[in-house]
């Protein structure tokens, strides 16, 4: 029997399995249950819209926080973090060359002013580190943009790049951050409280100190998702697309959807933006970048 990602096989006289996933597909659920079923549960899978600038962006930006470190101390210069923002560019999205050419030199100058201001001396725990978690109800597995170690405790680093500066509340708010403080504690068996956004363009550091009281409501929080999304799975696998448990959830940002072409009420919540509206009026946002279904 073949099965899907938030699938295990089952016999009689055996216990529920655990619901698989990642934060990015318990999210989904929330953002809209319509772009979930055509992310995660349909086959063949709708045509999703090409890349924008801004995810091409994010993505450019991501990968060249991660090879920094694989750098030798004596290349972690300006000119070394030049190389690594041109070597990870991806042109993909942009209005024209001009516009890709100036968004990689702001790029650079972002990447390296944020890391001018960090510790490059601290080697990290981990870069983009896959995580998992397991509850009696859920078995979430995802990836860490950058796990460190100060004073003996674990910090997770998530880097976000878009226009709008984070906050602290929108860490100690994040279940991402949260289940992978959890998943980090108990695979290096570490204490593991302190969350963090560090914010690219403008150097923010937004953070949280969880309690193990916080952690264990995000827990819950999660599991109360996945049985969500167990009995829409569920059902889907019954009736299909016929299911009533998948209705769009509307909203402005519906204009953003991969899948927008295949949703006639997301269509009508105003015009599509174009391929590099994310980039305007000025920083970059790549929340959109599934990142952790690793």
């Amino acid at each position: 029997m073949t099965t899907g990602p938030a699938e295990q096989t089952t016999f009689a006289g055996m216990p529920t399995p655990l619901y698989s996933g990642s934060p990015s597909r318990l999210l989904a659920w929330l953002d809209c249950p319509r772009r979930y079923r055509m992310q995660y549960l349909d086959r063949p899978r709708p045509l999703a819209r090409p890349q924008r600038a801004h995810t091409s962006v994010g993505i450019a930006t991501h990968n060249a926080l991660r090879d920094f470190w694989d750098l030798p101390a004596a290349r972690r210069t300006p000119a070394g973090v030049a190389e690594l923002v041109r070597s990870s560019w991806i042109d993909v999205g942009f209005r024209d060359p001009e516009q890709s050419a100036a968004w990689r030199l702001r790029v650079r100058d972002a990447v390296t002013d944020y890391l001018r201001a960090s510790d490059r001396d601290n080697q990290p725990v981990g870069i983009e580190r896959s995580v998992s978690l397991k509850t009696d109800e859920v078995a979430i597995t995802g990836r860490i943009d950058r796990l460190d170690d100060r004073d003996g405790e674990l910090v997770v680093v998530d880097y976000k790049t878009g226009r709008q500066v984070p906050t602290d509340d929108d860490a100690r708010t994040s279940l991402p951050l949260a289940l992978y403080a959890v998943a980090a504690a108990r695979m290096f068996r570490r204490p593991c409280h302190r969350v963090e956004l560090h914010h690219v363009p403008s150097g923010t550091i937004a953070a949280h100190e969880h309690t193990d009281e916080s952690l264990a409501r995000k827990i819950a929080e999660a599991e109360s998702i996945a049985s969500d999304l167990r009995r829409a799975d569920a059902e889907f696998k019954q009736v299909g697309v016929e299911s009533t448990r998948f209705a769009p959830r509307t909203s402005a940002i519906c204009s953003w959807c991969d899948f927008r072409a295949h949703c006639p009420e997301g269509q009508q919540m105003g015009p599509e933006k174009s391929d590099w509206a994310g980039l305007e009026p000025a920083g970059y946002d790549s929340s959109p970048v599934e990142r952790d279904d690793a």
